[in-house]
């Protein structure tokens, strides 16, 4: 997904895009910093469905996470979406959350106010092309990629807290701390 744009469609029509220059993926019930690791929940239940859907969650009850469920229905995986850089509608972005330069979007949560991506939109397929989605990235849009652990999972165990398994476009300003 790196690369791709991300549009999100705002109730009056005015579309917002952003390039996804950092992820973080979680694979599946074995890997203990997965949310799906604790077993099928209400709140897990959009990891467990098909390919290609939200998985959005709140986290310490402020921040909204959105993730895109990635492998067949019933295998609980997901790409964490932890940073874009704006490509279009940023002015209404700022709007929806005040921020100076690169904070507009560095982080997960960040984003997810810049594109007013909320619990609404748990479970919405991706692939409609309505409300909110994901586009293919330009072809030759592959700037180095650099990867590492994950951040924020001190809870798993060793092998997965330490996994390789974050990943962006090294050099670029938007990517988190």
């Amino acid at each position: 997904m790196l690369g791709c744009h991300l549009v999100r469609e705002m109730p009056n029509g005015q579309r917002l895009v952003g390039r996804i220059v950092e992820v973080e993926a979680y694979v599946g019930p074995h890997d203990t910093a997965c949310h799906a690791a604790k077993g099928r929940t209400t709140r897990t239940e959009a990891m467990f469905g098909p390919p290609g859907h939200a998985y959005v969650y709140l986290i310490y009850g402020i921040h909204h996470m959105l993730n895109v469920v990635t492998q067949r229905e019933g295998y609980p995986c997901a790409v964490l979406i932890r940073a874009m850089e704006p490509v279009l509608g940023e002015a209404q972005m700022r709007l929806l959350r005040s921020a100076k330069g690169k904070q507009l979007s560095n982080g997960p949560g960040k984003l997810a106010k810049a594109l007013a991506v909320d619990k609404s939109l748990y479970g919405h397929d991706l692939t409609l092309g309505e409300k909110l989605w994901v586009c293919p990235r330009r072809p030759g849009d592959t700037p180095p990629i650099a990867t590492g652990p994950r951040v924020g999972i001190d809870y798993a165990e060793t092998e997965h807290r330490d996994a390789p398994w974050r990943l962006w476009f090294e050099g670029n300003p938007w990517v988190s701390r």
